[in-house]
């Protein structure tokens, strides 16, 4: 099982269990929400091309809803799990794992993060390490940061046990060094920053421009 796998299962038993009208981290959705989004993503390409804004967002919402009153909670889930159709990109073999591990964490986040009492969970090294080579394309995420990122890895050291892992999200002066585990910046890379355990430094004034700005994926 791959850890795509691992994590489209465990969205599945979390949303199953909260019902659909709990909230989530992303904005305006519920729990139903969230589980058409992510049939949307993967069964209506048609739609698809409107996640992430342009000219095309306002039939991707409609889509989304549509899909959310008509097929009903319990169905949406079990597409899910399912998986996409055998023609969808997303079933191309390997395709699981290289587009839709860190969808799914994210999403598993937003929906556990949102709720009384959340707790952080404890990841498998490979699948941390896995997060932190999919950091590599914050790159693309922190375009428009108004400073220069530096992500910098809390749960390892470097190859020298002393300096930590580090990787250049917006290459710029002044920058701000970001550091959390692989998990949180994730979820700060993906405009989670209000919910995610990372630590900003740099100068007042940078720090504060940069936990100021707004991103999204």
């Amino acid at each position: 099982m791959t850890h795509a796998q691992d994590e489209r299962f465990a969205l599945c038993e979390l949303l199953t269990g909260l019902g659909p009208g709990q909230p989530t981290l992303c904005k305006g959705w519920r729990t139903a929400d969230l589980a058409a989004h992510l049939v949307l993503r993967e069964r209506r390409p048609d739609a698809a091309a409107g996640i992430m804004g342009g000219p095309l967002a306002g039939y991707t919402r409609r889509v989304q809803a549509g899909l959310a009153a008509r097929i009903g909670y319990p169905r949406l889930i079990e597409m899910i799990r399912t998986g996409p159709p055998r023609l969808s990109v997303f079933g191309l073999p390997g395709a699981d794992d290289r587009l839709n591990f860190v969808e799914f964490f994210v999403h598993h986040e937003d929906a556990r993060r949102a709720q009384l009492g959340w707790r952080p969970r404890e990841l498998a090294e490979a699948e941390s390490d896995l997060l932190w080579d999919r950091l590599r394309l914050a790159r693309f995420l922190l375009r428009k940061a108004p400073v220069g990122v530096e992500l910098v890895r809390a749960d390892s050291p470097g190859p020298d046990g002393n300096g930590r892992v580090r990787i250049t999200a917006k290459a710029r002066t002044p920058v701000v060094t970001v550091t959390g585990t692989p998990a949180e910046l994730t979820m700060w890379t993906t405009g989670r920053t209000g919910a995610a355990d990372v630590r900003l430094d740099g100068s007042d004034a940078d720090t504060k421009a940069l936990a100021s700005a707004t991103w999204r994926l």
